[in-house]
């Protein structure tokens, strides 16, 4: 009997072996069943290969189909569009052939008539000169008939030619300016005085203030100080001379700058009342003498703001406002002008329909310039339009500061209602005083003008220097020629002579017939 042992060994070996054999055969079990699956694969991806092989084939023979039948309609398409094309040229060339048929008949229709034209040029420059033939005889039977040669007898016909027509034209131009002057005065009239009543306004001429009375004539040495110490450091402070004369109870100022004289006047009259005068004392009643001119200065430009009703106007153009307080013109307070100029330029504006605002804007700042002519050099009115330009005014009030005496034309209606305002506001009785030399002058220079034209006899100077009267030589000077020969004159005097307001040219010529009865 075997031991135990090789027992579990054999029954191990033994199910290993039968293990195996299982093994192998599920191994060959399962191959044969891949195998089969495998060749139905084959099989079936042959089918499909086929199918699709077949339907490429069939989709090849309708793409093929497809194109022959596009071809075709593309090929008959072709066709037509070239059978189109030819006619279409055929029509053409037959268009083309009856033009050149037309062209060449009207050639040869253009051919005759320039054979007709040379014909008829030929026969006119023939007539042509026969006409000169006859024309030059007749002109030499003229000749010697009115004894003239053709040329004296062309300017004889062109001097009485001009002469009628100045004649006519003095004549129309007569009428014309009178109509237009019975008109345009009526109607200026009616808007002038319309505004100059509703505008009322102070015309007092001012003088500027010079003179300091004294209490008494020891005053004047107290001013002085000793070793002149006090007179010293007030025209040192003030920028005034003190002229101190014999002139009773009186000290005179004098300088240039209106505001620095009120200044130095109003220090010295508050130093005489005080009676402490010595530099301390005239330092501080010098520098409180300024503070109250600076505070008059603001309240004369406020209320030349509030009277004319304007806003926006420039701080630094304000303060010039007020300095204009103390400037004179003619005896004449500029700022007091300029207040009355604005009214009445708004007034008539208002006549006219013009800018009422804008009008009454450039009337108050047109004499602006003034407030600083002794500071800067030049005319205020290039002074004013540097300043209006600096403080960007707008273009229509610069014009009508720079056009306001006529320095340049006037372009606006804004500029010729500032321009007569301001001949209105100087030309009010006693606004204004001329120094008796300049007026006398300007007489003179009238009728040195008047005397030095053509035909004049005599001139005579009217309503101080507003109108001029002038007698002409009747032999010299006709009635048609009296017309041209003042509005001539006119315009002399607009060009050499400075003058306020206008002036009236009244021409006079007189005839006489003198007999003798025995």
């Amino acid at each position: 009997m075997p031991p135990q042992g090789m027992t579990w060994l054999f029954c191990i070996i033994a199910l290993l072996v039968g293990a195996a054999i299982g093994s192998f055969a599920g191994y060959t079990y399962r191959r044969k069943i891949a195998e089969k699956e495998i060749g139905s694969a084959e099989e079936e991806a042959t089918r499909i290969i086929n199918e699709a092989i077949k339907g490429a084939e069939a989709k090849k023979r309708e793409a093929v189909v497809e194109a022959r039948e596009e071809i075709y309609r593309a090929r008959a398409e072709f066709d037509k569009e070239n059978k189109e094309r030819r006619a279409e040229l055929q029509k053409q060339e037959r268009r083309l052939q009856q033009k050149e048929e037309t062209i060449d008949r009207k050639y040869e229709s253009v051919e005759q008539k320039e054979e007709k034209l040379s014909l008829k040029l030929k026969q006119t420059e023939e007539l042509q000169e026969e006409v000169r033939s006859l024309k030059k005889s007749q002109l030499e039977v003229l000749e010697r008939i009115s004894g003239l040669t053709a040329e004296e007898a062309k300017n004889y016909l062109v001097e009485q030619v001009e002469s009628e027509a100045r004649h006519d034209a003095a004549v129309k131009l007569k009428e014309i300016e009178r109509q237009l002057k019975e008109d345009s005065d009526q109607k200026a009239r009616e808007i002038l005085s319309t505004a100059i009543q509703r505008c009322a306004a102070d015309h007092a001429s001012e003088a500027t203030v010079s003179v300091v009375p004294l209490p008494n004539d020891e005053m004047k040495g107290r001013i002085i100080g000793r070793e002149g110490r006090n007179i010293r450091t007030l025209e040192t402070l003030t920028g005034v001379d003190l002229i101190i004369d014999d002139t009773p109870e009186a000290i005179t100022l004098s300088s240039f700058d209106p505001v620095r004289r009120e200044v130095a006047r109003l220090a010295l009259e508050k130093l005489i009342l005080d009676g402490r005068i010595h530099p301390a004392r005239i330092e501080e009643t010098v520098e409180k003498a300024r503070r109250e001119v600076e505070n008059i200065i603001k309240q004369e430009s406020e209320r030349a703001l509030f009277e004319t009703g304007l806003h926006g106007i420039h701080p630094e153009l304000v303060k010039l406002l007020g300095r204009m307080r103390y400037r004179t013109s003619y005896g004449q307070n500029v700022l007091n002008h300029s207040i009355e100029v604005a009214h009445i330029a708004g007034l008539l504006a208002g006549e006219l329909g013009a800018d009422v605002t804008l009008a009454k804007r450039a009337g108050l700042l047109h004499d602006i310039g003034k407030a600083v002519t002794h500071e800067v050099e030049g005319s205020h009115v290039n002074i004013g339009v540097d300043l209006a330009k600096k403080y960007r005014e707008s273009a229509e009030v610069i014009h009508a500061i720079q056009a306001h005496h006529g320095d340049v034309e006037a372009q606006t209606v804004v500029a010729c209602l500032v321009q007569a305002a301001d001949a209105i506001s100087a030309a009010r009785p006693g606004a204004r005083r001329e120094n008796l030399e300049a007026y006398i002058k300007r007489l003179e220079k009238l009728e040195e003008l008047a005397d030095g034209m053509k035909g004049v006899e005599k001139s005579f100077a009217f309503q101080a220097g507003r109108e001029i009267r002038i007698v002409v030589k009747p032999e010299e000077v006709k009635d048609d020629e009296m017309i041209l020969l003042a509005r001539e004159l006119a315009k002399k005097i607009e060009d050499e002579l400075n003058y306020p307001g206008q002036i009236k040219v009244n021409v006079v010529r007189e005839t006489r017939a003198v007999e003798y009865a025995k």
